[in-house]
């Protein structure tokens, strides 16, 4: 998490303490664990959702979330040393503009976000981290003894509930961007690969009218497709719904595919997406790849963070552009511009060579 403002950090109306020395900042960073435990328990506890647009007494909160309040004032004031909440001078407690993003209401929410990163099973990965750097594969198989996405979806349910739904409001939320950004003007079809509930496919087809657009994943994805495309939505008679694995097959024709935050997989299976989108494709077929970056973007603490927690989950990685680009290349696209999505995300307009 990156440093609070110092508008956010003073108490108020008095100046911004200094920075703090490289000792003190290294002992705030190795005290990590107990910030993203503390966002973690704030979501959890459904702190932000309790808090309205009036500051609040610690003793109301306590008893709208059911808490204690010594315990609560204690979390909420370790939250506001970062920005997440702000403690007056009278004592109460108010929003900032980070803690409205861990109400499950505010249309821009990081809540499921905050607990899928919190997750019990990153507990017990994180430890492993130097395990997995020197072996350069993941630690959940030795930790759980199954693939990440097998033991989620058997042994751990709610987890994958949780990650559902992050998935599905981090969608929801760059969707938008990506069908701001994307002209697909004089194409008759789109396909999203691996595209989740279909957020990016009904967006475009809102974008444009005449086009169709095909959605595929997996079957257990694809049965909770966002409304308006499946029979009876008012997108149904222009989306497809395609249950597969993208890495097994892609059995779309399209104008243009889209894959989105799906190339940080191991290498193989990423090597086996992109054989299956060019056979399916065909030469000069219009693919966008869409994905975060830990290199040149605003939000390198947070892809640096994903890139390590990929390692850890499933043995993949986040890219540079550079290797994005050596990647998509040898898999047979020839890579034009490279333009951002959003402060997270980053479009590479490729082409298959013919």
């Amino acid at each position: 998490m990156t440093a609070p403002s110092a508008e956010l950090s003073a108490p108020h109306g008095q100046p911004a303490p200094p920075s703090p020395p490289p000792s003190m900042r290294l002992r705030e960073l190795v005290f990590g664990a107990a910030c993203a435990a503390a966002v973690r328990a704030a979501a959890r506890l459904g702190v932000a959702d309790a808090l309205g647009d009036a500051p609040m007494t610690v003793e109301h909160l306590a008893a709208a979330v059911r808490t204690e309040p010594k315990p609560l004032r204690r979390l909420l004031r370790a939250l506001s040393c970062y920005g997440v909440f702000a403690e007056r001078p009278d004592g109460t407690f108010a929003h900032t503009e980070m803690s409205r993003l861990l109400r499950e209401d505010d249309p821009n929410s990081l809540r499921y976000i905050s607990l899928w990163c919190t997750e019990p099973w990153t507990w017990d990965a994180w430890p492993r981290l130097d395990e997995a750097v020197r072996s350069g594969r993941n630690v959940v198989e030795d930790l759980y003894g199954k693939e990440f996405f097998v033991y989620l979806n058997e042994e751990a349910p709610e987890s994958a509930d949780v990650f559902n739904r992050a998935m599905t409001t981090s969608s929801e939320q760059s969707a938008r961007d990506v069908a701001a950004l994307l002209d697909l003007s004089g194409a008759s079809s789109v396909a999203d690969l691996g595209g989740g509930q279909g957020h990016v496919v009904a967006s475009l087809l809102d974008k444009y009218p005449a086009m169709e657009g095909h959605l595929l994943d997996l079957p257990r994805v694809v049965e909770n497709a966002v409304p308006r495309l499946r029979p009876g939505g008012d997108l149904a008679e222009r989306a497809h719904i395609v249950p597969g694995d993208v890495r097994v097959s892609v059995p779309v024709k399209a104008d243009v595919y889209v894959i989105k935050n799906i190339l940080e997989w191991d290498d193989e299976s990423t090597a086996r997406l992109l054989a299956n989108v060019i056979e399916a494709g065909g030469p000069g077929t219009r693919v966008v790849v869409i994905e975060n970056l830990v290199d040149d973007t605003p939000s390198m603490r947070f892809s640096t963070a994903m890139d390590l927690l990929l390692l850890l989950n499933v043995g993949g990685a986040k890219h540079t552009r550079k290797s994005m680009v050596e990647r998509l290349e040898a898999a047979g696209l020839a890579v034009g511009e490279v333009r951002p999505v959003n402060p997270y995300l980053h479009a590479f307009e490729c082409t298959v060579r013919g």
